[in-house]
């Protein structure tokens, strides 16, 4: 649920530049942010919509909710791990992965816990200007991984539920305000989940490097090589 195979991050970014063959990376990026943040509100604002419906009781709305808080860190994994192959950082483990999504959820706390974990396995801080997405994905020792997983998950867990907790209660009003309530909710922690990645990652690199990158956005086959007649 907080983590996606690669193989899915690679069809989504391809999906992105078939459509948009000449797109720089801070344009796929960007497109990655409203894709994101529109899947996260619709989702929200479709559960708080049902409990509209006079089928739809207060206990199967929170049911409802369940689901679709399953979707909102689905789509959330999804996007981190596409930003993150944007800047050439290829996730493949799924314990990186779900470490990059709760530190994101986070927010500052998240970051600051990545880097503070970091320079105890380096024996040194690392800088604080420097972009902490790499550490997590890539760089961090797995020993380090396994313990900065644990403290994150903790936390992740209060903070998810606390708020995710309050944001099902608001979907499951009925009378049209569910379906505010609950894209507004997902909305805005949507947004939070964006700018963590900026911060994460930083600004998006100026050209397609990565051949992988450049594959993936390859929706053409290679044509074998015409034969003359004679």
């Amino acid at each position: 649920m907080l983590s996606v195979q690669r193989p899915v991050v690679l069809a989504h970014l391809r999906g992105i530049r078939s459509a948009r063959p000449q797109a720089t990376p801070a344009e796929v990026v960007a497109t990655l942010e409203r894709r994101y943040l529109a899947a996260v509100t619709m989702g929200g604002a479709a559960v708080g919509a049902a409990s509209v419906l006079p089928v739809v009781g207060v206990g199967a709305s929170f049911a409802l909710s369940a689901v679709e808080t399953g979707g909102f860190l689905e789509a959330s994994a999804l996007f981190a791990q596409s930003v993150a192959e944007v800047h050439g950082i290829a996730v493949d483990d799924p314990e990186r992965a779900r470490a990059l999504v709760m530190a994101l959820v986070l927010g500052s706390a998240g970051g600051d816990l990545v880097r503070q974990l970091a320079g105890q396995a380096a024996g040194v801080a690392p800088a604080r200007q420097r972009y902490w997405g790499e550490l997590v994905t890539k760089q961090l020792p797995k020993a380090a991984l396994g313990r900065l997983g644990g403290e994150l998950r903790s936390r992740f867990v209060r903070r998810f539920a606390a708020s995710q907790g309050a944001s099902a209660i608001g979907r499951a009003i009925p009378f049209g305000i569910g379906a505010v309530v609950g894209g507004v909710g997902n909305h805005l922690l949507g947004r939070q989940i964006v700018r963590g990645a900026r911060e994460a990652f930083g600004p998006a690199p100026l050209e397609n490097g990565p051949a992988r990158l450049r594959a993936a956005g390859s929706s053409r086959r290679p044509q074998p090589p015409a034969t003359s007649s004679r």
